[in-house]
C-alpha cells in the first residue's frame, strides 16, 4: 500500500479512536481522578503493548539521540498533555476542550518549522485556519464556569505539549518503529505519574474494579485508545509531514460529537454540517496540493 494512503488510514483511525474516547472518559471522570485514570489506562497499554512487543520479537537498538527523545515524547505528549487535556476538560467542557485542542494542528505546523526544517506554505495556513472554523463551527465556543480560566489555560497546556510531541516522535530514528515507540513512551509517562498515584493510593483503593462499567472502559481506554490509537498515530506520524498529519486530529470532534448524540442524547446543531464539511474540505484541500 502507498505510504502516504497508509499515513492517512492510520492518523483517521486514531483521531476517530480519541473521538469515541470523550465519551468513555466522561462516562467514568466522575468516579477515577483524572491522573489516577491516565495512570490505570497507561498500565494496561503496556500490558497490551509488552505482549506486541514480544509477538513481533522486536529488535532494540536504542541510540543516546533516541532515547533523550523518547523520554521527552513519554514526558511532554504521553504525561503533561494527557493529564492537562482531561484535567481542562473537567474544569471547563468537552465543548471548549475541542475547540482549544483544536489548535494543536497550527502548533504542529509552527514547532515543524524549527525542528524538521519543514516550510509554512499557504496550503498549511489554509488547511488549519479551515480546519479550526470548522470545530468552532461544531461545537461553539461556552465560557461559562467557575474555574472557565484554569481550564482554558490546561487546555491550551495540552494542545501545545501534544503538538511538540507529535513533531519529536518524528525526529526518532527507523531503528525504532511506532509499537517500541509508543511502548517506551508510555512506560516513562506511567513511571513519572506513579509517585502522584501512590501518595493518592487511597483514591485507587476505593475504585470498585469488579463493575462492568468500570472495567469494560478502562479496557477499552488502555487497549484500544491508548495502545491501539498511539501506536496508529505515531505511524501515521511516520509517514506524512508534520503539517499535513496534524489536520487528522481534527476528525476527533466529528467522531466525538456524533458519539455523544448517539449514545448520551446531547443536541446537534447545522453547525455541525457546516463545520464537518469545512474540516473534511481542509484534510483534503491539504493531502490534494501538499507538495
Amino acid at each position: 500500500m502507498n505510504k502516504k494512503i497508509l499515513g492517512i488510514i492510520l492518523l483517521s483511525l486514531a483521531a476517530s479512536i480519541w473521538g469515541g474516547m470523550f465519551v468513555v472518559v466522561k462516562s467514568i471522570v466522575g468516579v477515577i481522578p483524572p491522573v489516577q485514570l491516565v495512570w490505570l489506562r497507561y498500565l494496561i497499554a503496556i500490558v497490551a503493548l509488552g505482549v506486541l512487543v514480544i509477538v513481533k520479537h522486536a529488535q532494540w537498538h536504542i541510540i543516546k539521540r533516541d532515547a533523550v527523545l523518547i523520554v521527552l515524547v513519554g514526558i511532554i505528549g504521553n504525561g503533561i498533555s494527557i493529564v492537562a487535556q482531561e484535567t481542562g476538560t473537567m474544569f471547563s467542557s468537552a465543548q471548549l476542550g475541542s475547540v482549544i485542542t483544536s489548535a494543536t494542528p497550527t502548533f504542529m505546523v509552527l514547532f515543524a518549522f524549527p525542528l524538521l526544517k519543514e516550510k509554512i506554505n499557504s496550503v498549511k495556513v489554509i488547511s488549519v485556519l479551515l480546519a479550526t472554523a470548522g470545530v468552532v463551527l461544531i461545537v461553539g465556543v461556552h465560557l461559562a464556569g467557575a474555574h472557565i480560566v484554569l481550564g482554558i489555560c490546561m487546555l491550551t497546556i495540552a494542545a501545545l505539549t501534544w503538538a511538540l510531541m507529535s513533531v519529536l516522535v518524528k525526529l526518532v530514528s527507523s531503528n525504532l518503529n511506532a509499537v517500541q515507540v509508543t511502548f517506551l513512551s508510555t512506560c516513562v509517562a506511567f513511571v513519572g505519574l506513579t509517585p502522584f498515584v501512590i501518595s493518592q493510593w487511597s483514591l485507587i483503593q476505593s475504585i470498585d474494579f469488579t463493575a462492568p462499567k468500570i472495567y469494560l472502559n478502562l479496557l477499552y481506554l488502555g487497549i484500544v485508545s491508548t495502545a491501539g490509537a498511539f501506536v496508529m498515530w505515531n505511524k501515521g506520524l511516520q509517514l506524512l509531514n508534520a503539517g499535513s498529519a496534524g489536520l487528522f486530529f481534527l476528525l476527533q470532534p466529528i467522531v466525538g460529537t456524533v458519539l455523544g448524540w448517539l449514545i448520551l442524547g446531547e443536541q446537534l446543531s447545522i453547525g455541525f454540517l457546516f463545520g464537518a464539511l469545512l474540516i473534511i474540505g481542509s484534510v483534503w484541500y491539504s493531502i490534494r496540493f501538499a507538495k
